[in-house]
């Protein structure tokens, strides 16, 4: 929806407009191909958004996928490609260059769901979920990296995979890298706040790389975060869902499945309503009633939502009792670093370099930007001493750790009344040490990078380090669970993946154990943490899902 009309309240004579801005910019734009305006007139017939709703309507499709994100959006395209009749839901709007919000906090407030205030309990962490056409791919770094094999050996030997390594990931990996034009970043949109982690880390003798991105004639703009407005970022509403309506799909934004439809071991569809945009979901936002009858579903829906779904299905695919639970995250923390001269944060890919070096203790280094006013979170002080802080920005840099946290679970469960899933999760004892030890590596990076300063953003110890030497106190026990700023927006495990249908959700092709036609594509399939950021792994598995059940079709 425009500005003007985020009660979702949009008029009749506004839907062909909404058809043609919120639309038609993604179907222009499909890889290196032009699109005739006859294909863009017959796709933009194969969407609809809000403003087309005006009475509860009934569907069917050979399969109907839950979820527009990386998962969804590349099962809905390859089952579209295969000749299938796919219809692809999304509870979310879409979103063109003119919705973006450089303001962080207005950005976070149409594009995440709970505002972007969603929280877990236990140990108290964010995590973030999108909610609009391409879901997080919209609103994240574009960072695809391939897991090492070490990774699905740990998952194949735990969890009896026959299938889930690399020399069968490998082609699915390829031909995702092929379609989205993933690429190491190049050094010309690196900027200085990317090339001076590099540096760092050749001063301290640690291997780092430029981080490999879906994007394509990148501008370094910063700005993944917020949504980018130069379209270089192939997210899912750029790329795939374009492709999967090139195939002949059908995609309906604004839709909330409440419910699937079971009959024995079979699905038949789903249900639900029409949702406002910015609505959140609520009871408020809802209107139409919806059904849609399908031979296959595919939930796509993430790794929060699709346990709530199913829990509220009766129960549907847990006879293992695992639905919902192993709630894993990669735990994140970061340092900012004050330098002499300027830096100029602002420029450069948000993320555009790593280190890969320490994945056997754990985890993983990054580059990072964010609009300020997030960033400021973990910047100590009030009023004046703050916004002191606020003048250094020309001349800082983040960078942070995320964390394979694989010995801290939790669960995911419905609040009441609601399909919102409140999440408990406590971080273990020897996950925080790891923590630790990332935070001190980062630190020392920083003044081997010639930092001045550095703001550790950790309760408990000194708001702000000088030298080296003092960096010792991110090791130490002063470092406590409680007092660290953590983000955990990699999520994992609540209907993983076990070759034992006792012990699993779904097998390796994504079917789930409980049922002949119903199938999980998030990363809600993933047994164990990946170590890196999940984006393609994901998808692979999603491509790898999508092939086998078109050829069960």
């Amino acid at each position: 929806m425009t500005r003007d009309t985020h009660d979702g309240q949009a008029v009749h004579g506004q839907v062909q407009n909404e058809v043609q801005e919120k639309i038609g910019a993604s179907l222009s734009t499909l890889g290196s191909e032009t699109p005739s305006g006859d294909w863009l007139v017959a796709a933009r017939e194969r969407v609809r958004v809000f403003a087309q709703y005006d009475r509860a309507f009934e569907e069917q499709a050979d399969v109907v996928v839950v979820g527009s994100g990386p998962c969804g959006a590349v099962a809905a395209y390859e089952l579209a490609a295969a000749g299938h009749d796919v219809i692809l839901l999304e509870e979310g709007p879409p979103f063109t260059v003119r919705d973006f919000e450089l303001d962080g906090n207005l950005s976070m407030t149409r594009t995440m769901r709970e505002g972007g205030l969603r929280m877990t309990s236990g140990t108290v962490m964010p995590t973030m979920q999108a909610i609009a056409l391409g879901g997080g791919s919209l609103v994240n770094s574009a960072i695809c990296v391939r897991p090492p094999d070490s990774v699905f050996d740990q998952w194949a030997t735990e969890y009896e995979l026959e299938r889930t390594d690399r020399a069968h990931l490998d082609p699915h990996f390829d031909a995702i890298s092929e379609f989205l034009g993933i690429a190491p970043t190049p050094e010309s949109v690196q900027g200085r706040r990317n090339l001076l982690f590099r540096d760092a880390c050749d001063a301290m003798g640690i291997t780092s790389e430029p981080i490999s991105r879906n994007v394509k004639g990148c501008r370094g703009s910063g700005e993944c975060f917020t949504g980018c407005r130069s379209r270089a970022k192939q997210s899912m509403d750029v790329s795939y869902v374009p492709a999967a309506l090139r195939a002949g799909a059908r995609v309906l934004t604004s839709v909330q499945v409440q419910q699937i439809q079971h009959s024995g071991r079979h699905v038949t569809g789903v249900s639900g309503q029409v949702v406002a945009p910015f609505s959140g979901g609520s009871s408020r936002g809802r209107s139409h009633h919806f059904k849609i009858t399908a031979k296959a579903v595919v939930l796509a829906a993430g790794c929060t939502a699709t346990p709530i779904l199913l829990k509220h299905s009766d129960d549907l695919a847990n006879a293992s009792g695992q639905v919902g639970e192993n709630l894993r995250f990669h735990p994140g923390a970061a340092i900012a670093g004050v330098f002499p001269e300027a830096v100029d944060p602002q420029f450069g890919a948000t993320q555009g370099y790593q280190s890969l070096a320490y994945l056997e203790e754990g985890f993983k280094l990054e580059t990072l930007w964010a609009p300020p006013p997030l960033l400021s979170m973990r910047f100590p002080g009030y009023g004046a001493d703050l916004q002191a802080l606020f003048t250094e920005i020309p001349r800082m840099a983040v960078w942070d750790a995320i964390v394979s946290a694989n010995r801290s679970t939790g669960t995911v469960k419905a609040r009441w009344r609601s399909l919102e899933p409140s999440l408990r999760w406590n971080i273990h004892p020897e996950d925080v040490a790891i923590m630790r030890r990332s935070l001190h590596v980062i630190a020392q990076l920083f003044f081997a990078a010639g930092a001045k300063k550095i703001l550790p953003g950790v309760q408990g110890i000194a708001d702000v380090m000088t030298n080296v030497e003092e960096t010792w106190a991110l090791a130490s026990d002063a470092v406590k669970p409680k007092n660290l700023v953590m983000g955990g927006n990699h999520v994992f495990c609540t209907t993983r993946m076990h070759g034992d249908p006792r012990r699993g959700v779904v097998d390796e092709d994504g079917r789930c154990h409980d049922l002949e036609n119903l199938y999980i594509a998030d990363t809600g399939i993933f047994p164990q943490c990946p170590s890196v950021n999940p984006m393609l792994t994901g998808m692979a598995l999603a491509r790898r899902q999508a092939l086998a059940l078109s050829d069960r079709l």
